[in-house]
């Protein structure tokens, strides 16, 4: 992500986030004043204007070779029609003077909006269209999400932002990075709390690694004359520091001219995926000895839940339908058909949105601020957000009254766009 200067407030410059300064600024946004400018001052702040936000990441020599004259568009055409006429009503009576009757007259179609069509190339990108799907907050989100290879297309792990997608392409994004880019962030009490566990976790680790004195002497197992061995198993600490020891000898093997010159290419591409393993292993070591997993021995039957806590509570079932029920026997405790479906419901949502403190994003999950305003899927786009995937069915078109590809930029700013860059054709 950008600074904040990236979304200014003096000059703004729309951007593909969805950060509240963002949002401010298209609030305000206005159509660019060209009474007093040139033609060519006019197409050149357009296309300044359009580029801050399509394709920001995106070189301006880069674009200009993917840039296309031949515009993408669909006319809607009615079978029916097709099969009854075959149009001779749009030339009967021309040159007559005669206005047709308003029944035989053709149907009238809202125009084509070509001209936002201009930038419908990087809607191809794979940045792009993680944004699209509401994977990711921003364009430079999604790029650092496919940078870190939390990415697939079509099962495989994509690390190049600019991959241009196909139609038919299925790309996922890990749920985990969905759910902290789309979620609120944490407020203060919820760090605080996240502070608390990870410091009582560290002292708990602390104590649990405690060790006898060096003079202490191993004790003897009656009736055996070996004695018990005084060899100690590795810590955790012990494999940290073997771990990051390994790290440190190969980052040197590469960064040594006179090493790295006589290694192969090849030897080069292992040591590198040798240091990415590495890495990855004292992460998730942290983070296991930071908070440690959960009792997995838990029930996973909701019936079963329902049931363990109605004995907990020390509540009776739900009397039958056709059971007579005496009004001095009613104990107000009583577990009611509403009471259960609504407990049933909190088990449900505390089993699949459950709080814990080691997420990096508020939990229970929510939306973050300012979504709603962006929350919108194109038609080109086919997401499921349960499995964090989607599938790039098609090029984005033109329609009668509609341009697939979003852009908050009107008809004449793009047009402007699209002859400027048609001028260095």
């Amino acid at each position: 992500m950008r600074a904040k200067r990236a979304y200014g407030l003096k000059r703004p410059k729309l951007r593909q986030s969805w950060s509240k300064y963002n949002l401010y600024n298209l609030s305000r946004a206005e159509p660019p004043n060209i009474t007093s400018r040139t033609f060519f001052q006019q197409k050149w702040s357009a296309k300044s204007t359009a580029r801050a936000y399509h394709g920001e990441t995106v070189k301006e020599k880069h674009w200009q070779r993917m840039f296309r004259r031949r515009l993408r568009s669909v006319i809607p055409m009615d079978h029916n029609q097709l099969a009854r006429s075959d149009g001779y009503e749009h030339a009967e009576g021309r040159g007559s003077g005669l206005e047709p009757h308003p029944d035989k007259k053709p149907r009238q179609f809202p125009k084509t909006p070509y001209m936002n069509m201009t930038f419908a190339p990087l809607e191809r990108r794979l940045d792009t269209a993680i944004f699209r799907a509401m994977f990711a907050s921003s364009t430079r989100q999604a790029r650092q999400f496919v940078v870190h290879g939390d990415v697939k297309v079509n099962g495989k792990k994509m690390i190049y932002p600019g991959y241009l997608l196909n139609p038919g392409d299925m790309f996922q994004v890990e749920p985990e990075r969905v759910m902290f880019a789309t979620g609120a962030s944490k407020d203060a009490r919820e760090r605080r709390a996240g502070r608390k566990a990870r410091q009582k976790s560290q002292g708990s680790a602390a104590r649990s690694g405690d060790f006898l004195p060096a003079d202490t002497e191993p004790a003897q197992v009656a009736g055996d004359p070996s004695p018990i061995s005084t060899a100690e198993e590795p810590s955790p600490d012990n494999n940290k520091e073997t771990l990051q020891s390994l790290l440190s000898q190969a980052k040197s093997l590469l960064t040594t001219p006179s090493s790295a010159s006589d290694l192969s290419g090849k030897r080069k591409q292992d040591l590198r995926a040798f240091q990415r393993l590495l890495k990855r292993t004292l992460c998730r070591s942290r983070y296991q000895s930071i908070f440690p997993p959960k009792d997995t021995n838990l029930t996973d039957s909701l019936d079963a839940q329902l049931q363990e806590l109605t004995q907990k509570l020390n509540l009776s079932p739900a009397p039958a339908a056709d059971e007579k029920i005496d009004s001095r026997d009613l104990d107000p405790e009583t577990l009611t058909p509403e009471n259960s479906s609504l407990l049933r419901k909190a088990l449900t949502e505390a089993r699949e949105n459950p709080i814990d403190v080691a997420k990096p994003y508020a939990t229970p999950w929510r939306p973050r601020p300012y979504m709603s305003a962006f929350a919108f899927i194109p038609r080109y786009l086919e997401v499921h957000h349960r499995i964090c995937s989607a599938v790039y069915l098609r090029h984005p078109v033109a329609r009668p009254g509609l341009g697939e590809v979003p852009t908050p930029f009107g008809h004449d700013v793009n047009a402007l766009s699209f002859n400027w860059y048609l001028r260095r054709r």
